[in-house]
């Protein structure tokens, strides 16, 4: 994170270039995951540069399983509000919704088309041979999309194969790699040295703190769903509190704080007069 947020470079190519920039940055790249377009004007109101999507929150929001490539259209439409603001913008596109070559493609350029800067591709443990075809073809399709290439080795299965499939993916032009539910630090440690691109993690709250997972070379640290979970969690506590006479804590934004979240030209203006609702 930038503490003092800036307005996205001009164009496409160098707002990819300064994404890209950031995981090189000689410190992590703190990733927090927007849901809607609320959440990511509120988070970057508090200076992040960089802010992605959670596939969870947004399938949830619609609805919608996640991971079975059932939202591929709720994804765009949140990239195509998301794209046109002053930050940079990664979209976790699962799988990239197709096992079709030419339809992974085509998502990739409508993503870049609209502004993102980068893709979240996973393999849900399929065969590394077609998620690095896949990679490849974002590549080909739109070489300014920063690709970091998922394996879930460690989040569904028990780690094995992870070089390999990081190796595979690389070599197909992954510009970086993800291994969520790796928390052990001495071999993400180990990780990192063997990599030559820079390596995501997936924050977890009894995993290693942000700062250990700097000084083991950590490029990028996604939040993932947890933000959004974290927002529900708050929601049903609000609830049960009022349900036991309790008064909700924690801070609750004023309606004209959210209200004031919209982008300039969306909605009737700020200074609503049902102003509490």
């Amino acid at each position: 994170m930038t503490a003092d947020p800036q307005q996205k470079p001009s164009g496409p190519a160098a707002a990819a270039t300064d994404f890209a920039g950031l995981h090189h940055a000689g410190k992590p790249l703190l990733l927090p995951n927007a849901w809607d377009h609320a959440s990511a004007r509120a988070l970057s109101g508090r200076g992040f540069r960089a802010i992605g999507t959670t596939s969870l929150g947004v399938a949830a929001a619609a609805g919608l399983p996640d991971g079975a490539a059932a939202t591929r259209e709720e994804t765009l439409r949140l990239a195509m509000a998301l794209g046109p603001e002053p930050f940079l913008l990664s979209v976790d596109a699962e799988g990239g919704f197709s096992d079709d070559l030419d339809e992974v493609a085509r998502f990739a350029q409508e993503l870049y088309a609209v502004g993102a800067v980068g893709i979240n591709l996973e393999d849900g443990l399929g065969p590394a041979a077609r998620h690095a075809a896949k990679i490849a073809a974002v590549k080909r399709a739109a070489p300014g999309l920063f690709v970091n290439a998922r394996t879930d080795t460690h989040w569904l299965g028990d780690g094995d194969g992870t070089l390999a499939r990081l190796d595979a993916y690389r070599q197909a032009g992954a510009d970086g790699v993800f291994v969520p539910g790796l928390t052990d630090l001495h071999a993400i440690e180990a990780l990192v040295r063997h990599l030559d691109v820079p390596l995501n993690v997936l924050y977890s709250p009894g995993g290693p703190t942000v700062p250990h997972l700097a000084d083991v070379g950590v490029s990028r640290i996604s939040l993932g769903s947890l933000l959004y979970r974290r927002a529900l969690g708050a929601a049903l506590e609000a609830v049960a509190d009022l349900s036991a006479g309790r008064t909700p804590t924690g801070r609750t934004p004023s309606y004209d704080e959210v209200a004031g979240l919209a982008s300039p030209g969306r909605g009737p203006g700020q200074g609503h007069p049902r102003g509490v609702i």
